[in-house]
């Protein structure tokens, strides 16, 4: 029999210390490059998008992957990207940590729309308070002075 999955995950992290740090202008490059490396991996990208100082991705996992492992490589190889070609002069690196939600296929085009206007999104909820609203829908217990 051969092996089907359908592993679905919705991941978010940010910047250092949240800063904005990620110009608008260059973050394409940014989102073609971290596209790339999953492709590389065999996930599929559906969507990446994020603001001035944190991403979302929503892709399907290759099961042979560990998700700490699979972030793990996307912030250090888009970290050494963005340093090599300049593209966010203040950007200092990534937070520790991050927000990684299994999520269903049924889900998959809210999800993507979702993604797809972070910048509206942002212009009324913070993304402290998106992240624990997530935390929240996911049902993860977190203590808040872990989340600054």
């Amino acid at each position: 029999m051969a092996t089907h999955t359908q592993l679905l995950y919705h991941f978010v992290f940010s910047t250092k210390h949240r800063e904005p740090t990620i110009v608008l202008d260059h973050k394409k490059r940014l989102f073609a490059y971290i596209h790339q490396l999953l492709t590389n991996k065999n996930c599929h990208l559906y969507r990446i998008n994020g603001i001035e100082d944190h991403l979302h991705i929503l892709t399907h996992v290759h099961p042979t992957i560990s998700i700490s492992s699979l972030i793990k490589d996307i912030k250090l190889a888009a970290d050494d990207f963005i340093k090599r070609e300049d593209i966010f002069p203040k950007f200092k690196g990534w937070q520790d940590g991050y927000g990684a939600f299994s999520e269903s296929y049924l889900a998959k085009d809210r999800l993507i729309n979702y993604i797809k206007n972070q910048e509206e999104h942002h212009r009324k909820v913070s993304f402290l308070d998106e992240y624990k609203s997530l935390l929240k829908e996911h049902e993860i217990e977190f203590d808040e002075k872990y989340l600054l």
